[in-house]
């Protein structure tokens, strides 16, 4: 078997180590890690106890949530209403929000904040736009929230993804603010005829791009002066990524769903190949394998951690806050299946424990950080909540 093409790992066989978190049996029981680790890392020691606070209810599948730097938070709900929903949990519904298809997993879905919000007020949001015949596209829009958080004004599309999809599933999508340029994650729609488009640089299918605050693309792109190429393109071959987020360093990750078996915590690299659909850690649902049925490819570049079974991820943050002692750093993701919470510790880019709490919550669709430091949760139903985690009192 070749291994994925990477600079941060030495190739090394894992060896049975401490307690593992307890997930059940592998789908692919065959595959073997490129590094110790990279799967199935020690239990937490540590790990503590959280509790939870119901911040509001009766969201219909929320999918985003962000804090406002003065209090309450921006909710978006995949039926395509975004809430304002304040401190005391009243909500109240966003007026302007751009039109979506609402239909399977489209809708609308990430939200995120400029980083000069305070000042110019402006957001950016993810959605399904409709692009005819029943069509739809990963978009995302920069918009002005009024003073007051009743409605968008000045609403504008900064790209729309290429070609239409008829398939609303996997599309992403993350839009993560990095001073001047934005990150957006993309997914390929899953069907048989549109994966294999993650592999090609002309669509932006199974994509992540890098583009400035008004959609314009910067010239230091890895595949900019490339003639047959995206030039927004910044990393290719991804299958779902419903998870970005930036690290301590300043550095992206992105998290994604896989197949049966093999959801990844990837670090980008600009123009990286991270192998989908031609190899994967997991395998179809019907049990055949995913491409040439490797694990690794030459060219491809590993994940730092993956999930067999899955977690079926969706957001996820780095810690930073002084509420949970020894978190600071940490990935804590959010879980659909089994549901619930999940930790990593980090260190040197390598994954060394894993932990999972409150599995009671199901569906987890996105985790962010309070002012305070508490954790911020979606729970993902037809009556989903937003909920503040907090260590166990006395912990």
């Amino acid at each position: 078997m070749t291994f994925r093409a990477t600079t941060a790992f030495a190739l090394i066989v894992a060896t049975p180590a401490l307690a593992q978190v307890n997930q059940g049996p592998p789908n692919v029981p065959g595959n073997t890690p490129a590094f110790e680790n990279q799967t199935r890392a020690p239990e937490i020691d540590d790990a503590g106890t959280l509790r939870t606070e119901t911040v509001a209810d009766g969201l219909v599948h929320p999918w985003g949530v962000e804090p406002l730097p003065r209090g309450g938070y921006l909710v978006t709900e995949r039926v395509g209403r975004l809430q304002h929903v304040a401190a005391d949990g009243t909500m109240t519904e966003v007026e302007g929000v751009p039109e979506v298809v609402a239909r399977r997993q489209g809708g609308l879905l990430d939200v995120a904040l400029a980083p000069d919000f305070e000042t110019s007020r402006e957001i950016y949001l993810t959605y399904s736009k409709p692009q005819g015949s029943g069509d739809a596209a990963t978009a995302v829009a920069s918009a002005r929230l009024s003073d007051d958080a009743a409605s968008l004004e000045e609403v504008s599309d900064l790209y729309v993804q290429t070609p239409p999809s008829p398939t609303a599933m996997h599309f992403g999508s993350r839009v993560v603010p990095d001073g001047d340029v934005l990150y957006v994650t993309l997914g390929e729609h899953s069907s048989e005829a549109e994966r294999v488009l993650a592999q090609d640089l002309g669509a932006s299918y199974g994509k992540v791009i890098r583009i400035e605050p008004d959609g314009s693309v910067p010239e230091d792109n890895p595949f900019a002066a490339e003639e047959e190429a995206l030039p927004e393109v910044w990393t290719y071959g991804h299958r779902n990524p419903q998870g970005a987020a930036l690290g301590p360093e300043g550095r992206l990750w992105v998290l994604e769903h896989g197949p049966a078996g093999g959801d990844e915590l990837n670090l980008v690299e600009p123009g990286a190949n991270y192998g989908w659909p031609d190899v994967s850690y997991g395998q179809k649902y019907s049990g055949a394998p995913v491409g040439s049925g490797e694990t690794s490819a030459e060219g491809v570049t590993e994940p730092v951690y993956y999930w067999d079974p899955v977690i079926a991820p969706g957001g996820f943050t780095f810690y930073e806050g002084d509420m949970f002692e020894g978190w600071a750093g940490d990935v804590v993701a959010s879980s659909l299946t089994p549901g619930g919470i999940v930790r990593l510790n980090l260190e040197d880019d390598r994954v060394t424990g894993e932990s999972r709490y409150l599995p009671e919550l199901g569906r987890v669709r996105d985790i962010d950080i309070d002012a305070d430091g508490a954790l911020l949760v979606l729970t993902d139903d037809p009556d989903g909540a937003l909920i503040r985690v907090l260590p166990e009192e006395g912990a």
